[in-house]
């Protein structure tokens, strides 16, 4: 495996951005979130409407990787052994074979996850937290590198399952893609009137550079006292009376993993308030439980006034 320092990060960052978004007409700071997630080793949950590229953007990512990439369609009847796989009895050796799920892929597209019930959502905990799944008392490790990118419609719940709150922690970072200005729909129908443009795409990095770019993002330098000051800005959201759950020590640990992500991104080799700052909505934001009386968008405000409260020494 390269290895790589926080230079090399960000041209690797750049040359990412810049593919994907050959594909999918997204915004940057879209783009930079998801490219957060996969070099802090973390995951994603796409939160938008149907049609605005959400299946696209993880399908450009693989490619521009050159990983695996496998999808699951949450329904119903969808069951955990779908996911991860199971044990299938092997009559010519008399023995039990272990099936792989679709987990196994380095990019993981789970479409519509809160269409499943929480039975199967279950089964992607263990995974995403410990990046193996355990079957019939056997532990299989997962591909690395290995992210998630699951989405969910925020505007159809009938017959839907809401995430717990610790599948919803397990998600370093909540984005939503929003519609494409006119210029860019307008680009897209040029583009996409033949044929599918991600097919298009072509690998502007490997797996050993990726796994290479996340060894120096976990490298990059925190200072005790940012790292107080992520820590303060934690207890600052279970502080607020608007919020029954604040962040949790994960979603602390989150928040400084991304920044040292964004850090490398920006070709640093230290962490800087700032990138703390930008990402504390991205990454908290879908991490609280707020009170029944509150609304859904009190979220930003607990965050952003923690951010004005708490001092960045």
């Amino acid at each position: 495996m390269p290895e790589l320092d926080p230079t090399a990060v960000a041209a690797v960052g750049a040359r990412l951005r810049e593919n994907v978004q050959r594909a999918v007409k997204v915004d940057d700071r879209v783009v930079r979130d998801l490219l957060i997630a996969l070099f802090a080793e973390g995951h994603v949950l796409i939160e938008d409407y149907p049609g605005v590229g959400k299946t696209a953007l993880a399908r450009a990512l693989a490619r521009s990787l050159d990983a695996e990439y496998a999808r699951v369609q949450c329904t119903a009847d969808l069951l955990p052994a779908d996911i991860v796989g199971t044990n299938v009895f092997n009559q010519r050796e008399a023995r039990f074979e272990f099936h792989p799920g679709p987990v196994f892929a380095n990019v993981v597209l789970v479409d519509e996850i809160n269409r499943t019930s929480p039975k199967t959502q279950s089964g992607l905990l263990e995974c995403m937290q410990e990046r193996h799944v355990t079957v019939d008392g056997h532990q299989h490790e997962l591909a690395r590198p290995f992210v998630v990118i699951a989405t969910q419609n925020p505007a159809e719940y009938e017959g839907t399952y809401p995430l717990p709150e610790a599948q919803l922690d397990r998600f370093t970072v909540r984005v939503s893609l929003g519609y494409p200005s006119a210029e860019q729909e307008a680009q897209m129908l040029s583009d996409h009137a033949r044929h599918d443009v991600v097919l298009d795409l072509r690998p502007v990095t490997d797996i050993a550079t990726v796994r290479a770019a996340q060894a120096a993002v976990a490298g990059v330098h925190g200072s005790d006292a940012l790292r107080r000051y992520v820590v303060a800005l934690g207890e600052g959201t279970r502080a607020d009376r608007r919020v029954e759950l604040g962040a949790s020590p994960r979603a602390v640990l989150m928040l400084f993993r991304a920044a040292k992500a964004l850090a490398a991104l920006d070709g640093r080799d230290h962490v800087l308030p700032d990138d703390v700052q930008e990402l504390a909505v991205p990454v908290l934001s879908h991490r609280l439980l707020l009170a029944p009386d509150t609304d859904a968008d009190d979220a930003r405000s607990v965050i952003e006034e923690a951010l004005a409260r708490v001092p960045a020494f």
